[in-house]
């Protein structure tokens, strides 16, 4: 064994710098490395497994709703992005042009896709023909690319891994059940499989996606009082069908427009669940997202017998996502190295605990130390594993209700906003220069106006108009 290794490195406190807190965790728990393309990132095997498994059991809930996959390609000519111009405006800041092929300069130049609503809206235009043909419920898998100017790992870089779901239907009201469906597998998927709460609501105007009739969103918030949007679901209504000319006829025989829906999420998902779970420590891993749910670490493995133990555990455990910590460090230093990387479950086991039928079982999110029988190890991980998941829900629960507050008064919202961060619940009068003036005077924006409205006061927070809606608001990511 190698003498000159040390302990895992302390990571910076939370409490002292939470986004030095928030690189170190990224880099240290060996999630992503760094590159020579200036605001990429490399996923590393840690940080994309977590990536495939949100994938896989999104793609399962996607498919259980007649969602199917397929691919489209990632340019997009200019003449085709022009088609819609609200869209258009509002990604031409971000867009990446591709204006050579070779050495022979483009006739016309093409985006990188920062979205593919065109490229859907095209391919509709020419695939859906008749009633017969919808919807059509689409969902691709693939990356994208918006030039932002500040990056930070998994929450904004310039290419990014996502899932965009493109709809096509024959009604409004199909359109509008499928976008408010989607927001709720969005959100099912938060707490049932991240163990994130989140807020539903609908974004407002100003905040609402390029060329959307309405967006809807969930708000999670994060450890450091933050707000993260987590995904959104939009309703284009039939802005983009009559742009690009997507028509069906109608079982009347007449031409109508087609109503779609648009609806993402991305890797920045594993930054919110950094930013929710993670300690001092560094990650907390929820089980279902944990590439390894169980590492069996042997304790004293060169007497004759513990590294057996060991792959006998692990074929007991098969049912879960379980490893074995062979390698020829010293306990502490594999039981620092495993809280660093957020595994749910560890287990240890020695001479002693061989000799009498037992292990112990520790778990990453609160520390506790618990004896098992070994006989019965296999039923007792995965009642604690459902454990840690419910746990780490309401631990993450408590701390946004504790950290959510409503403020009836100007001074009162200005005061909550710099003070105690977190989120503000407050009413509106819903005009948009009142809205901007908010963010402009106290860098706290709309995060969505909550699908369950209170009425808090009858008049807005910041002008005193009447009110129309209750909304929180926040500082964000």
């Amino acid at each position: 064994m190698a003498n000159d290794k040390k302990l895992v490195e302390q990571i910076t406190s939370m409490e002292e710098d939470f986004a030095q807190w928030y690189t170190d965790v990224v880099v240290k728990a060996d999630l992503i490395d760094y590159t020579s393309v200036k605001g990429c990132m490399v996923l590393k095997p840690a940080g994309y497994a977590i990536w495939e498994l949100i994938q896989r059991q999104l793609d399962d809930r996607f498919k259980a709703t007649g969602v199917e996959n397929v691919y489209l390609p990632m340019f997009i000519p200019e003449s085709l992005l022009q088609k819609e111009k609200d869209h258009v405006e509002g990604f031409a800041p971000e867009v990446a042009w591709v204006t050579h092929g070779g050495l022979n300069e483009l006739q016309e130049r093409m985006c990188v896709r920062p979205t593919s609503e065109t490229l859907f809206c095209d391919f509709y235009a020419n695939d859906i023909h008749s009633y017969r043909d919808l919807p059509r419920v689409y969902n691709q898998w693939c990356s994208v690319v918006r030039w932002e100017k500040e990056t930070r790992p998994f929450l904004r870089s310039r290419e990014f891994l996502w899932q965009e779901g493109h709809t096509a239907h024959a009604t409004a009201e199909e359109a509008e059940e499928r976008t408010v469906q989607m927001l709720n597998v969005y959100a099912d998927f938060c707490e049932q499989v991240l163990a994130m709460p989140v807020v539903k609501g609908q974004k407002t105007e100003k905040e609402k996606f390029a060329g959307a009739k309405a967006t809807y969103t969930i708000e999670a918030l994060m450890h450091d009082g933050k707000a993260l949007q987590s995904g959104t679901s939009h309703n284009f209504g039939d802005g983009f069908a009559k742009a690009f000319g997507v028509q069906y006829t109608s079982k009347d025989n007449k031409l109508e427009y087609v109503h779609q829906t648009s609806w993402g999420m991305t890797t920045r998902l594993i930054g919110a669940v950094i930013m929710v779970h993670g300690d001092n420590s560094g990650l907390v891993l929820p089980p279902r997202v944990a590439p390894t749910q169980v590492m069996i670490v042997p304790i004293m493995q060169k007497k004759e017998g513990v590294l057996d133990k060991a792959y006998e555990l692990k074929d007991m455990l098969s049912n879960f996502r379980v490893k074995v910590d062979d390698s020829d460090k010293s306990p502490g230093w594999k039981f620092s190295e495993q809280e660093m990387r957020g595994i749910p479950l560890r287990v240890e086991i020695g001479p002693r605990d061989i000799e009498a039928g037992k292990c112990m079982v520790v778990r990453r999110d609160n520390g506790e130390k618990i004896e098992v029988a070994i006989d019965e190890l296999q039923t007792k991980v995965g009642e604690l594993l459902d454990t840690i998941h419910n746990d780490m829900y309401n631990k993450a629960l408590a701390h946004r209700e504790e950290n959510t507050r409503v403020a009836i008064t100007w001074p009162e919202f200005k005061d909550t906003i710099e003070n105690k961060p977190g989120f503000v619940k407050a009413m509106w009068c819903g005009e948009t220069e009142c809205e901007e003036a908010i963010k402009d005077e106290t860098g706290a924006s709309t995060r969505c106006m909550p699908f369950a409205q209170e009425t808090l006061s009858d008049v807005c927070v910041h002008c005193g108009k009447p009110a129309k809606k209750m909304v929180y608001f926040g500082r964000a990511y």
